[in-house]
C-alpha cells in the first residue's frame, strides 16, 4: 500500500473516532506512567495529595473553579477602578500643568496662535490624556496579571475554560490571550503566539477585541459610576461601579464565545486541535521578573504604540474644533450631520464622532465628547463631580438611560483601535484578516445597539 493510500485510510478512520478518543489515549499514557513511577519510586510517607493537588482540587473543580476565577477578576477590576482613578487624577494635573507651561512659553516668544494651539492644545493634550488615562490601570493590571502568571495560576484558567472553547471550535489557550486583552487588546493579540494551530490562533486574534481593554475602561467606569452607582450610598460607589463593569465584561466574554463558534463554522472551519495541558507546580513569584515583564515588555511597549497613534488624533481633534462653521465649529457640524445615524443606535452624533476620531486610541473618547458638548477648542477635563457630569449629559445634551446602556455596549463591541489593528496586521501578515477584525466587531456593535434601541422604543421604555 502506497503512502498516500495509508494517509487517506488513516484520515477516514480518524473521522470515525469519537471526540474523546485522543483524551483517552493521553489518559492511558499518564496512567501507565504513574504505575511505572509507583513501581520504581519508593516514598517514606504515603501522601494522598500534596499541597499543589489540594489547591488544584479547589481551583480546577467544575463547581468552584469558575467562581474563583470570577472572584479574582472582580477583585482585579475593583483594584483597577479604585486605584487607577486616583493616580490618573494626579498624573493629569502634572501633565496638564506642563501643557500650560508650554503654552505660556510659546505665547511669550510670540509663536502664532495656531502653532501653539496645534502643538500644545492638540497633539500634546491628546498624549497627556492617553498617558494619564492609560498608564495607571496598566501599572495595576499588568503586574497583577504577571503575578498570577508567575505563580502558575493562569494554566489553571486555561484548564477551566478549555471545555467552553472546545465547544466553540476554538483552543483552550485562547482564555489566556483573552485575559491579556483586559490590559490591552494589542498585547492580547501578541499573546496568541502561544497557540500552535494557525486556524485557532486566527480565531483568538479576531475575537480578542470583545474583551474591553484599559482604554475602554474609563468610558465604562464613567457610565457605571454616573448612571448606575450614583443612586447608591457613597461607600458602595466603587463596588457597584466595579460590579457593573464586571457585568459588561461577562457580556464581552459571551460574545467572544459566540464569535468563536461562528468563525469556526464559517470562514475558519476546521476541527479543533487537541489541547493536552500538564499543570505546572505553583511557584514562588519572582519579583524582579514580574517588574521587568509587566513594566518593560508590556506597559511601556503598549503605551508607546498608543502614543504613536494618539498624537495625530489629537491634531485632528484640534483642527475640527477650531475651524469655524457659522456660529459653531466643524466638529459640531459633523456631529449634527451624524445625529440621525446615532439616533438609530440609541446614541447621538457627538458619540459617533468621538469614536471616529478615537480610532487611534480609545482613551480619548470621553475628553472628545466633553470637548464637543462644551463647545471648547481644546481637550478639557470637563465636569469633575458625578452630578455635574450627569447634568451636562442628561439635562444639557438629552442623554437617557438608553444612551448610557448603548454606549456601554458600543464601547464593548466596537472596532479595534489603530494600535490593535496594526498589531493584527503584523501578526497575520494579511490585510484581509485585519479588515475582517474591524468589519466583524463594528458590525456587531451596530447590530446590537440598533436592536437594543429599537426594542426599547417599541416597548415604550424611552
Amino acid at each position: 500500500m502506497e503512502a498516500n493510500e495509508i494517509l487517506a485510510k488513516a484520515e477516514s478512520l480518524r473521522n470515525g473516532l469519537s471526540t474523546g478518543f485522543r483524551d483517552e489515549i493521553v489518559k492511558s499514557l499518564y496512567t501507565e506512567a504513574e504505575q511505572i513511577a509507583k513501581r520504581a519510586v519508593k516514598t517514606s510517607v504515603d501522601k494522598k495529595y500534596d499541597f499543589d493537588q489540594k489547591i488544584d482540587r479547589l481551583v480546577t473543580s467544575p463547581y468552584t473553579g469558575l467562581p474563583i476565577m470570577l472572584g479574582l477578576l472582580s477583585i482585579l477590576i475593583w483594584l483597577t477602578v479604585s486605584g487607577a482613578n486616583v493616580v490618573s487624577g494626579w498624573l493629569a494635573v502634572v501633565l496638564f500643568g506642563i501643557g500650560d507651561f508650554g503654552r505660556a512659553l510659546f505665547n511669550q516668544i510670540g509663536a502664532p496662535w495656531w502653532i501653539t494651539g496645534f502643538i500644545w492644545d492638540g497633539v500634546y493634550l491628546s498624549l497627556a490624556w492617553v498617558v494619564s488615562v492609560m498608564l495607571p490601570p496598566m501599572m495595576i493590571f499588568f503586574p497583577a496579571y504577571t503575578f498570577l502568571e508567575d505563580l502558575g495560576y493562569l494554566p489553571r484558567v486555561a484548564f477551566n475554560m478549555d471545555w467552553m472553547f472546545k465547544k466553540t471550535g476554538a483552543h483552550g489557550k485562547q482564555s489566556l490571550t483573552m485575559a491579556m486583552g483586559f490590559g490591552c487588546n494589542a498585547a492580547g493579540v501578541i499573546a496568541t503566539r502561544v497557540i500552535d494551530s494557525p486556524r485557532e490562533r486566527l480565531i483568538a486574534i479576531l475575537t480578542n477585541n470583545f474583551v474591553p481593554c484599559n482604554g475602554r475602561f474609563p468610558t465604562l467606569i464613567m457610565l457605571a459610576t454616573v448612571f448606575v452607582a450614583a443612586s447608591f450610598p457613597p461607600a458602595l460607589t466603587s463596588l457597584v461601579a466595579a460590579a457593573t463593569v464586571v457585568g459588561v465584561v461577562l457580556i464581552g466574554v459571551a460574545f467572544t464565545f459566540l464569535a468563536s463558534w461562528i468563525l469556526s463554522r464559517t470562514v475558519l472551519k476546521g476541527e479543533a486541535s487537541a489541547f493536552t495541558l500538564e499543570l505546572p507546580p505553583y511557584r514562588k513569584p519572582n519579583v524582579s521578573r514580574i517588574i521587568y515583564t509587566s513594566i518593560i515588555d508590556r506597559t511601556i511597549f503598549v503605551l508607546w504604540r498608543a502614543m504613536q497613534t494618539a498624537a495625530p488624533a489629537g491634531a485632528i481633534i484640534w483642527i475640527l474644533a477650531n475651524v469655524p462653521i457659522g456660529d459653531s465649529n466643524l466638529a459640531r457640524a459633523i456631529a449634527d450631520w451624524l445625529n440621525p445615524f446615532g439616533y438609530l443606535l440609541g446614541l447621538d452624533g457627538v458619540i459617533i464622532l468621538a469614536y471616529i476620531i478615537a480610532i487611534p486610541a480609545n482613551e480619548i473618547v470621553v475628553p472628545t465628547m466633553m470637548m464637543v458638548y462644551m463647545g471648547a477648542g481644546m481637550m478639557v477635563n470637563g465636569p469633575t463631580s458625578n452630578h455635574a457630569i450627569f447634568d451636562l449629559l442628561v439635562n444639557g445634551n438629552g442623554w437617557t438611560m438608553l444612551t448610557a446602556i448603548n454606549l456601554m455596549l458600543f464601547s464593548l463591541l466596537h472596532n479595534p483601535c489603530a494600535t490593535t489593528i496594526m498589531t493584527i496586521y503584523k501578526e497575520t501578515k494579511s490585510v484581509k484578516w485585519a479588515t475582517l477584525s474591524v468589519v466583524m466587531t463594528l458590525g456587531t456593535a451596530i447590530v446590537v445597539t440598533f436592536l437594543t434601541a429599537s426594542i426599547a422604543r417599541l416597548l415604550g421604555w424611552v
